[in-house]
């Protein structure tokens, strides 16, 4: 494993938006055959997964009041609050995806790291969480290209709670699932978990200590390293310029349909909004935090004139392939939530 120092002119990066598309460049274009391992913190941001709608699951006239900016990465998963409080980890797997999806993988370093400073109830849990006395201090994320993928999460480490539980507004279903009736109820930050000798650790310190311990060094002068170039910071800015800093990917577009339904599955949140005419589905689009390394947009598009009847829904889902385009979910349970729709 090596260290991709992702600073920039010898000064870290703390813009989201740069920093959540490092991930796309690294597996698509630089492809450093092996294993890397990238770490940086955000300045205030709201990250939300690739298929997921920001006008459900954000408080956006929170998010612009405080001038907190709203981020969309490339991997599926929930949304997110970073801030100076928040650390960011990512491993860059060029050349093979044979543990594509293996969380443990990803996660058992950081819980290891946590288990010598005493935190001996840190644990990998559930779909893609980790979390310390069962409250999650992380959420994961996996994105695939090929042979190639980044997988990772943020490791809440002293993060502003109360921002964090002012501007993410999750579905209640997916509270629901968890038995919990808040964001705060089922999360945690690290530091009160800490030894008293390390109370004064900063985010900073906390990133040198977990990187140190994942590459078994005193120093990360240690470890081999790739410091990005001027080369390929001008590639990251030209995708930044043309896709990653715009409106239409961050936001997205609110289609506006008519009918919308979301419920909380093993595989995640999936939501349907969509309209019906002449008792046919004429649009739709599919949001949800759940991953896949297929296209849920041909899914969308298997619905598009089917009638609203669980024989003609579920008929349509399983064509579509729902294993390989959104995750496996049930296709009858499916059509069942697009016909309780209003």
């Amino acid at each position: 494993m090596f260290f991709i120092d992702t600073s920039r002119n010898g000064k870290p990066v703390y813009d989201a938006i740069v920093n959540q598309s490092l991930d796309n460049y690294l597996i698509n274009d630089l492809r450093l055959k092996g294993h890397g391992l990238i770490c940086y913190i955000n300045q205030p941001a709201v990250i939300i997964g690739v298929n997921q709608n920001a006008y459900a699951e954000i408080d956006l006239p929170y998010l612009k009041k405080h001038n907190i900016e709203l981020v969309r990465r490339s991997s599926g998963g929930g949304a997110v609050y970073h801030d100076y409080g928040n650390l960011v980890f990512e491993n860059i797997i060029i050349g093979d995806d044979g543990h594509f999806g293996d969380f443990h993988r990803i996660g058992d370093p950081i819980v290891d790291a946590l288990h010598d400073l005493g935190i001996k109830s840190a644990e990998v849990r559930g779909r893609n969480d980790m979390a310390i006395d069962g409250k999650k201090f992380s959420g994961m994320a996996i994105v695939k290209a090929n042979d190639a993928y980044a997988a990772g999460g943020t490791i809440m480490f002293d993060l502003n709670m109360e921002a964090a539980n002012e501007v993410l507004t999750p579905e209640k279903d997916k509270l629901a699932s968890k038995g919990v009736k808040s964001v705060d109820a089922r999360v945690t930050n690290i530091k009160p978990y800490l030894p008293e000798k390390y109370q004064d650790w900063t985010t900073e310190d906390f990133k040198n200590y977990l990187l140190c311990h994942m590459f078994g060094v005193d120093s990360m002068d240690d470890v081999e390293t790739y410091h990005l170039t001027d080369h390929d910071w001008s590639i990251i800015d030209q995708r930044l310029d043309s896709k990653y800093r715009t409106d239409e990917w961050n936001y997205g577009k609110n289609p506006g349909y008519k009918h919308y339904v979301s419920k909380h599955y093993p595989v995640g949140t999936i939501a349907f909004n969509f309209n019906v005419k002449d008792n046919q589905i004429t649009e739709d689009k599919i949001y949800g935090d759940f991953f896949t390394a297929g296209d849920p947009h041909k899914v969308e598009q298997a619905l598009v004139g089917v009638k609203m009847d669980a024989t003609s829904i579920e008929e349509a889902l399983t064509k579509a392939d729902l294993d390989a385009n959104l995750g496996h979910a049930d296709p009858s349970q499916l059509a069942q939530l697009i016909l309780s729709a209003d």
